[in-house]
């Protein structure tokens, strides 16, 4: 079996972690005794590009349960725990090709690893595996059949190039799924952001200026936990309702040139590119601390920061300072990767039970379609989404109540008025 993990010694140390995090993911785990006994995915050929977390370890064991074939590579550099990689290889053979830290050029080399298996379906996170098959792969695509992607950003790519017409077979956004967005990117991003934040620099939030670049879920999740810890959170957005959104929440709402010069905190979650510019990192003020959590490191315009300063260097694990001309310091964290798993472990197991729950049962659908689906990107199914929310309950002893045979017939008719 082939594979490029870190240290395979590690992989003792991954499995108790896994074990440790698949304690608090009740809804896939009985996704995998189900999938133990029905084998769903017998013979079929599964890629997987995502953060290789314990979390995501779970994930790649409920599939084999189900007798998929997967081979997994990192979406993400910095995004690794070396440790998770090593135990899937040696504890559950399957093949992993991620290191944390690894350069651009092994990064592409472990997706093109993923794709020699010639995958029939994929799932990716942030779509470079699906990039990589349409542009330089593409004689591997008359084996495709299906896919999902998990993140905003990975939907925003697949959406374009099902409007430009070069989607060559469908996706589900499982980020659009209700049991994934309301809840791994608002409590998911917002808890483990600011645990990256303050894992890397051990800095007080409290009292503090907090930025918060973007009001989507993700958004919204960092600034309701930076106020809980105390920060002064300002938001900073594009689009008119989130905005005002923000505004009705109690956030202060800033364009980034104004707010640029008071910042303590910064974060950038947005999904586009340079939402921190030159002209901003200019204004801000001696210490100020800047990361993303977005998914690519392209929301901070780092080569123009660089071109600003007279020096740099490597302070603490994951913080990089940057002297400018003026000697104002500006620190920047992970290389402006995602911050919540370059400096932290990201998401909580409990919160990715869910996101990872309609993966799995979302793969499924796809291969227990008689007929594929047109090449299009698609929602998760209602049903499963609905499923998946029933179980979450149950596994946290939570009862809800249910329709009454009257209020069943009040709602689908038209002729009950007051």
């Amino acid at each position: 079996m082939k594979y490029d993990v870190k240290d395979i010694k590690l992989a003792n140390d991954g499995k108790l972690r896994i074990e440790w995090a698949a304690q608090s993911m009740p809804v896939l785990n009985r996704i995998r005794e189900r999938f133990a006994k029905e084998k769903p995915f017998k013979g079929v050929r599964l890629g997987a590009c995502l953060h290789v977390t314990t979390e995501t370890a779970a994930l790649m064991q409920a599939l084999k349960a189900g007798g998929a074939n997967i081979a997994l590579c990192a979406s993400n550099p910095l995004s690794t725990q070396d440790e998770a990689a090593a135990s899937l290889v040696k504890h559950d053979q399957i093949p992993v090709f991620a290191i944390k830290g690894e350069n651009h050029k092994t990064y592409y080399a472990h997706i093109n690893a993923v794709l020699d298996t010639r995958p029939q379906y994929t799932m990716d996170d942030g779509a470079d595996l699906v990039s990589i098959l349409h542009s330089e792969r593409q004689a591997l695509l008359r084996n495709v059949r299906g896919g999902t992607e998990e993140t905003t950003t990975g939907i925003i790519r697949l959406r374009s190039m099902a409007a430009d017409g070069v989607l060559q077979y469908p996706i589900i956004a499982v980020n659009d799924a209700r049991t994934k967005h309301f809840f791994d990117n608002r409590y998911g991003t917002g808890q483990s952001t600011i645990d990256g934040f303050i894992r890397a620099t051990n800095r007080l939030i409290a009292g503090t200026t907090f930025v918060v670049c973007g009001y989507g879920w993700c958004g919204r999740g960092i600034a309701m936990r930076a106020r809980g810890m105390g920060a002064n959170v300002v938001v900073t957005e594009i689009d008119p309702l989130p905005a005002l959104e923000a505004v009705m929440d109690g956030f202060r709402v800033m364009p980034i040139g104004e707010v640029a010069a008071i910042g303590d905190f910064f974060c950038t979650v947005t999904g586009n590119i340079n939402v921190i510019r030159k002209e901003h990192f200019r204004l801000m003020k001696d210490g100020a601390i800047v990361a993303n959590s977005g998914h690519f490191n392209v929301e901070l315009d780092l080569p123009g920061l660089a071109s600003l300063a007279k020096s740099r260097r490597r302070i603490r694990p994951f913080v990089e300072e940057y002297v400018l001309k003026n000697g104002r310091r500006i620190n920047v964290l992970g290389d402006g990767r995602l911050i919540n798993l370059a400096a932290a472990e990201g998401h909580p197991s409990s919160v990715m039970d869910m996101s990872f729950a309609n993966q799995a049962l979302s793969i499924e659908y796809m291969v227990r379609l008689k007929k594929p689906l047109p090449k299009d990107v698609y929602p998760v199914p209602e049903k499963i989404d609905q499923q998946i929310a029933r179980e979450k309950l149950a596994a946290m002893g939570v009862a809800i109540d249910r329709l009454t045979p009257e209020q069943k017939k009040y709602l689908a008719s038209w002729e009950m008025g007051t």
